[in-house]
């Protein structure tokens, strides 16, 4: 079968197209699934520049992200038959066992009923963002109806997904963006207040939208100095959740200490890395309820380019380029 791997790390044009074994069902509960689509994440040009999470096969078939038709099933499978459509976030850490390909086998626990309304390539952009913000605002950052959220960059993968799902949960939602068309983009979304950071001041304008006490949820998708800068924004006793490492090169934890913020890190991929069935269960579950909002028009997935599973170095530099609205996704004809 073909996919897009890479022996060693470096820029977008290690990723090329090989043929590779067809991957086959081991253990009574897996399924063969026949990919149509897989979604392009940060992690993934993450892993292609410093080298994968695992690294004692090659080669390197990066994508934690697909969607799929079941083609062949394990003799204890329960939930799936040959024909479902499905998606999910598994595998694409390292080894031939990310989503850039035609085939992949993954144990029925991970995997969730694709949204039947929507099509394999928005089904493919939503796993990782879907959990990632599910994680971050329900769980990490306990965000609850009537609060106040400040979700930053609230037009790109995990943005724009968070803002619905804040909204779902009765609080209202500011967020940062950096133009007037996006600003358009997350209002249609639900955001009460988009702020263009490159034109005004994110935290007068926050505490001027909470009448000067600040947000009960900071959500922190850029890192860097936006995680230090989101602390004055933050009510006191108030949440602070980042998807990125905080670098304390770049500020410090005084102004948070003094508010008495909690500070939490997200990081979805943890239940893989660390081999845990019953979190990786729960993350399938995310997605299923997802995809009942789904199809009942109360979340969209927004892909904001699609390419051909061939072009997947295209799809990495475009990543890397920033600004993009939505989510990357590569098609996957087989």
């Amino acid at each position: 079968m073909k996919a897009i791997a890479f022996d060693t790390p470096g820029s977008p044009e290690v990723l090329q197209m090989v043929d590779i074994p067809a991957p086959t069902i081991q253990k009574d509960t897996e399924l063969l699934v026949r990919l149509r689509a897989a979604g392009v994440n940060p992690i993934d040009t993450k892993l292609r520049q410093r080298g994968t999470l695992k690294q004692d096969k090659t080669p390197h078939i990066l994508g934690c992200d697909g969607a799929g038709v079941v083609e062949a099933v394990g003799a204890g499978v329960q939930l799936f038959q040959v024909g479902d459509e499905v998606y999910f976030c598994n595998g694409g850490l390292g080894g031939p066992t990310g989503t850039y390909t035609e085939l992949v086998v993954i144990d029925e626990k991970f995997v969730a009923r694709k949204p039947s309304s929507i099509s394999f390539a928005e089904a493919a952009a939503a796993p990782l963002v879907l959990i990632t913000a599910w994680e971050s605002l329900y769980d990490r950052g306990r965000l609850q109806t009537g609060q106040k959220a400040l979700i930053y960059a609230g037009a790109g993968g995990v943005g724009h997904v968070a803002i619905q799902l804040a909204k779902l949960q009765g609080a209202d939602v500011c967020t940062t963006v950096s133009s007037e068309e996006k600003a358009n983009f997350v209002t249609e979304l639900g955001a009460d207040l988009p702020i263009i950071y490159k034109n005004k001041d994110v935290v007068d304008e926050v505490l001027g939208w909470t009448q000067g006490q600040g947000v009960d949820l900071a959500f922190d998708t850029v890192g860097d100095e936006t995680f230090y800068q989101s602390f004055p924004c933050v009510r006191i006793y108030g949440d602070v959740v980042t998807i990125l490492e905080p670098n304390p090169a770049l500020g410090n934890l005084k102004i948070a200490r003094l508010r008495n913020l909690r500070i939490s890190l997200e990081l979805m991929l943890t239940p893989m890395l660390e081999g845990l069935v019953e979190e990786q269960i729960q993350q399938a579950k995310i997605l299923e309820q997802c995809s009942r909002w789904i199809d009942n028009s109360l979340l969209k997935i927004h892909v904001g380019q699609t390419f051909p599973l061939e072009e997947a170095v295209a799809a990495h530099k475009l990543l890397e380029s920033g600004s993009m609205t939505g989510k990357i996704v590569l098609g996957i004809d087989s």
